[in-house]
């Protein structure tokens, strides 16, 4: 506590605030000054050169930038011990961790009496973008976590219940949100008239397939393409050669400007969402929020998401092109689907519920002895009544496993 009385909080593990990177920086911006809203002093660790100048900052929200090595594979470890050592040092009340890579510093926050609450993320060792060595770095830092996380949240059902088969360790469900367009601005395509996919560029988002169903796509509508490896590489150049190949087809790279990425997923006759691995994906419940007539690789992460409101394709391109084509081609449709997700982001996935969800679970490592989800210390417990203001039943058909 502070000397005001005030809780103290350490977010560890995400590029920094405010940072439009991902998901984690995406849930930051919301999360942080909402804990500030309700008595937190709340810090953000962060790394050099990932935050946005061009996007206002809550001033109550602290940063501390840290050092560590920038590359593919070590920047989230080395990021992570640095921030976790400068948090040692702080003694926060509690320390929110995102990423399970986090894992491994664990020790050194229970060691100083911090209590964590990690975010685990997806299943990141099944990723197809990492090589041996990373996937055995995610796992083991999955065990650790398991072991040492005083509670861990699970951003999908079928997540928790992969981490419970697995790892015997319980979590609490809190999801993603979503918020509904704040601009009149549209897109700068007319309303309705184009493809829209908006990816990181890794394997398991299905990229390749849809690169190679783009152009005939592009025969008939624009296609526009939101993202990029961030480091460079094939599919940033495939994405390249597209746009300069066909006329109808635009890549617009990393998009840090929310009010043209909304205006994009508002308009577009057809969004396609091929994520494979994880759970809740940040994006797609935006898009969601947005109205965008969602195309989705058929997963049970998708199915959990999205419910009935989408068009669900197998990942290869021809099923793409006819998933995609059958929804361009009947507006009645497109306009059900729309008013469809609206309402399932806005019933299930709202930031203030997460939010709130996030605050009640940190709180709770306030009070006295508070031991978290867990019953011996080993990482073994039952399964964690939710936090997240959900009605049950709309996710009852939905296989978790």
């Amino acid at each position: 506590m502070t000397e005001q009385g005030r809780p103290t909080v350490a977010i560890i593990g995400t590029r920094g605030y405010p940072s439009f990177y991902g998901g984690f920086e995406t849930a930051v911006r919301y999360i942080a000054p909402y804990l500030a809203d309700r008595g937190w002093d709340v810090t953000v660790y962060g790394r050099p050169g990932t935050t946005s100048s061009e996007h206002a900052a809550d001033r109550r929200i602290r940063t501390v930038t840290t050092s560590g090595l920038q590359s593919k594979s070590l920047s989230t470890l080395s990021f992570g011990l640095t921030s976790s050592l400068h948090a040692v040092r702080d003694r926060p009340d509690v320390a929110l961790v995102m990423n399970v890579a986090n894992g491994f510093w664990l020790p050194l926050l229970r060691a100083r009496g911090i209590p964590t609450v990690v975010n685990v993320d997806g299943i990141e060792w099944e990723r197809a973008k990492w090589g041996r060595v990373a996937r055995t770095v995610f796992r083991t830092g999955a065990r650790v976590t398991a072991r040492w996380a005083t509670e861990i949240i699970v951003d999908a059902k079928a997540i928790g219940s992969h981490w419970l088969e697995n790892f015997g360790r319980a979590g609490h469900f809190i999801p993603y949100g979503g918020e509904a367009r704040q601009s009149t601005d549209p897109a700068p395509l007319p309303k309705g008239s184009y493809v829209l996919v908006v990816a990181r560029f890794v394997p398991e988002n299905t990229l390749l397939e849809f690169f190679e169903a783009a152009p005939a796509l592009a025969e008939t509508h624009d296609v526009v393409i939101v993202g990029s490896t961030g480091f460079g590489g094939d599919l940033d150049d495939r994405a390249r050669r597209l746009a300069e190949q066909h006329p109808r087809i635009t890549w617009l790279g990393h998009v840090s400007d929310d009010a043209l990425l909304h205006a994009l997923w508002a308009d577009a006759g057809a969004y396609f969402h091929g994520h494979s691995v994880g759970g809740t994906n940040p994006a797609l419940v935006q898009a969601m929020a947005l109205g965008a007539p969602v195309v989705a690789r058929d997963t049970v992460y998708n199915r959990e998401v999205l419910g009935d409101d989408a068009e669900f394709t197998a990942p290869d391109p021809e099923s793409i092109v006819t998933s995609i084509r059958s929804v361009l081609a009947d507006p009645e449709r497109r306009a059900a689907m729309s008013a469809s997700a609206k309402r399932r982001a806005a019933d299930v996935y709202s930031w203030q519920k997460v939010c709130a969800a996030y605050e009640r679970l940190l709180r709770a490592q306030l009070e006295p002895g508070h031991r978290g989800n867990r019953d011996d210390g080993t990482g073994s417990g039952a399964e964690a009544d939710s936090l997240f203001d959900l009605d049950e039943r709309r996710l009852e058909s939905i296989p978790t496993s």
